[in-house]
């Protein structure tokens, strides 16, 4: 392969960084040979990484990747307007009781045009009193056949990074922006994601989660209420309907750019120091 110019090589690579910003990898409409990547990544600064901790070590999820796996995912939302989030409702003193009743009064959706190709709605899974929250995009083919978030390659990584914090799937909470799969798992749009989350912030209100954690632009988007790349959101604490929000990469997103595990992991730590909790010691 003959070597790039330098300056071609710097610029490029800027480029790279936007579109990974953005939660973009999707974007050529060939291949591109892995030696040509792999020297465009190289001229990446270090600044442009988010800090690791170098106390910590990664766990085995890091280094985790399927070549085969992708997903028609994008982490872009429209630019249409975000309907402001409702107040925060006063505390629950059963929890399970109050997610009970909006699981009831969300019913058998029709509210907006992705019923229309649901199998099953997807409410949310995890534990009333959970600490720590974990909030997605919507569901996609396994979750719709399930009911349950989560639940597919993605979810399996999920669960592994949940493990690394130190905790059980069965201890935390874990929901989307909406409740039914959009076709071919697109972007929801602003419409749809409008209509849905006010069913969510009655959920993180009944929950109280010390933590949530934003899995990608479009959770990162919906709650937050504004736009930024995620480089923009990430590698900071947010402090949102009495919780404290760290944003990070989406378990798909991760699957199709493995690169960036190392950095999800740095914004798990940051949760994990948030909760107070330490990362479970690596069996030799």
């Amino acid at each position: 392969m003959t070597a790039l110019d330098p300056t071609l090589q710097q610029a490029l690579a800027a480029r790279l960084r936007f579109y990974r910003d953005l939660g973009l990898t999707d974007f050529y409409r060939r291949p591109i040979d892995p030696a040509l990547l792999e020297s465009i990544r190289s001229a990446e600064p270090e600044t442009s990484r988010a800090p690791s901790n170098p106390a910590v070590s990664s766990p085995d999820w890091v280094g985790d990747h399927d070549p085969q796996f992708n997903t028609q995912e994008t982490e872009i939302p429209p630019r249409k307007p975000i309907a402001a989030p409702p107040a925060v409702a006063p505390a629950a003193t059963d929890p399970a009781a109050a997610l009970r009743l909006i699981r009831e009064e969300i019913g058998d959706c029709t509210r907006c045009t992705l019923h229309k190709g649901r199998n099953k709605l997807v409410f949310g899974d995890g534990s009333p009193t959970a600490r720590l929250m974990f909030v997605g995009e919507g569901p996609g083919a396994d979750e719709d056949a399930q009911g349950l978030p989560f639940v597919g390659k993605a979810g399996q990584l999920l669960n592994n990074m949940i493990s690394a914090m130190g905790l059980k799937r069965e201890e935390v909470y874990i929901a989307n922006i909406v409740k039914c799969r959009p076709p071919q798992n697109r972007t929801p749009e602003p419409d749809e994601a409008n209509t849905c989350s006010p069913f969510l912030f009655q959920q993180i209100d009944a929950i109280r989660p010390e933590v949530i954690v934003a899995l990608g632009a479009t959770a990162a988007t919906y709650l937050l209420g504004q736009r930024q790349p995620l480089a923009g959101l990430r590698g900071r604490v947010h402090t949102w309907r009495g919780s404290k929000l760290i944003v990070t990469y989406h378990p798909a997103f991760l699957l199709r750019d493995p690169r960036q595990k190392k950095e999800a992991w740095a914004d798990l730590q940051i949760a994990m120091r948030e909760l107070g909790l330490k990362a479970p010691a690596r069996s030799s």
